[in-house]
């Protein structure tokens, strides 16, 4: 399951609800996934750099965050050409570019998302059938 950069924000201390990490920690989650089972874009560590950035959180917080996620998660890198040619397609229904390549590393790797971004659930009847990729948010898998 590829998972979306607001999951990953508590891990350096920005305070985010719903907490997804947590919940998959405490057994909380309907779907059968461990920690080390998620993946996530290159691009969310630089999102997270950014988010925290403006926050003011301290660079200390970010990269024991990003080393934690370098330990835990599979990292997918955003340049590979077909991530790159679906992020295009995508960007007809999704305005956010960085949110393109979130959707199209999980279109090409055939993987389920999960999301909080609104703008990507809006979208998700169009991609579950052009694509076959579910959706989820917290919510549907708690």
């Amino acid at each position: 399951m590829i998972i979306d950069t607001t999951y990953i924000l508590p891990l350096a201390a920005i305070d985010v609800k719903p907490d997804l990490l947590r919940a998959i920690i405490e057994d909380k989650v309907k779907l059968k996934v461990k920690l080390t089972d998620l993946k996530l874009s290159l691009i969310s560590l630089f999102e997270l750099q950014a988010k925290a950035s403006k926050l003011n959180i301290p660079s200390s917080n970010i990269i024991k965050a990003i080393n934690t996620i370098l330990k835990t998660f599979k990292i997918i890198p955003f340049y590979e050409d077909n991530i790159i040619k679906r992020a295009y397609e995508i960007r007809k229904v999704i305005n956010d570019y960085i949110d393109c390549i979130v959707v199209s590393t999980a279109i090409v790797l055939h993987e389920n998302l999960i999301t909080e971004d609104t703008e990507i659930i809006a979208a998700k009847e169009f991609i579950l059938k052009k694509y076959g990729i579910k959706i989820f948010s917290y919510k549907d898998v708690t």
